[in-house]
């Protein structure tokens, strides 16, 4: 079996108001394998609602939920709407760009 270790997740705008409702954190240590998984099965562990993610910041750079992330790694989860999803910043992974 693969070792596992952490990575740092946190939520922003609508996403970190859900977490809060729900009584959660809106930053997390997320447990995640040694070879890594997709932030999608992140936003998924999460229940976070992949419909209303715009995109991540993965260790402070913007990409998409496609991106393997693994123990070390930081992840911020952007929600439509929020002025950091402009396309300007998500470009060609963020969901405006998904159709």
């Amino acid at each position: 079996m693969a070792a596992t270790s952490d990575a740092t997740v946190c939520m922003f705008g609508f996403l970190h108001s859900l977490r809060r409702e729900r009584g959660l954190p809106t930053t997390v240590s997320y447990e995640v394998p040694a070879e890594g998984v997709e932030a999608r099965a992140i936003a998924r562990g999460l229940e976070l609602p992949e419909a209303r993610i715009d995109g991540i910041f993965f260790n402070h750079r913007p990409a998409g939920l496609d991106t393997r992330v693994r123990p070390g790694d930081r992840v911020a989860f952007v929600p439509k709407g929020t002025p950091a999803s402009h396309p300007a910043f998500f470009g060609p992974f963020g969901a405006h760009a998904r159709g």
